[in-house]
């Protein structure tokens, strides 16, 4: 698990372009599979929170507040790799996921395929 010092962590974060109304976007990627699990957005104290605790936080549009991916559920999501993208503007977190990182039961959010016929779902 990759955690961070504060000051460390604040001179990652003042690094970042909140573009996205204080945002950045965050991709959520199983550090094993590859899989691309999610993706949500950050402000900076998710940024700082995902960096010092070792455990992914997100800034929930919907609801207007920080969150802790698997607070609720236990499907949390340990912070393996923290990469910053050429902008800076969005970041791709490395995770090991405990459990289903979908909210609606799917190991991944990204489980609906588009064929030439049509959508396919996927488990």
């Amino acid at each position: 698990m990759m955690k961070l010092p504060i000051d460390v962590a604040q001179s990652i974060a003042d690094r970042l372009n909140y573009r996205h109304n204080g945002l950045v976007v965050a991709v959520a990627q199983d550090v094993d599979s590859k899989k691309v699990l999610m993706v949500a957005f950050m402000n900076r104290e998710a940024v700082l929170r995902t960096l010092t605790t070792g455990y992914v936080h997100y800034w929930s549009t919907s609801r207007k507040k920080l969150w802790m991916k698997g607070e609720e559920s236990g499907n949390v999501q340990e912070v393996v790799g923290f990469l910053i993208d050429c902008d800076a503007d969005a970041v791709l977190v490395e995770v090991r996921q405990k459990g289903e990182a979908c909210h609606k039961g799917y190991y991944t959010c990204f489980h609906n395929r588009v064929t030439k016929d049509g959508l396919k779902l996927e488990g």
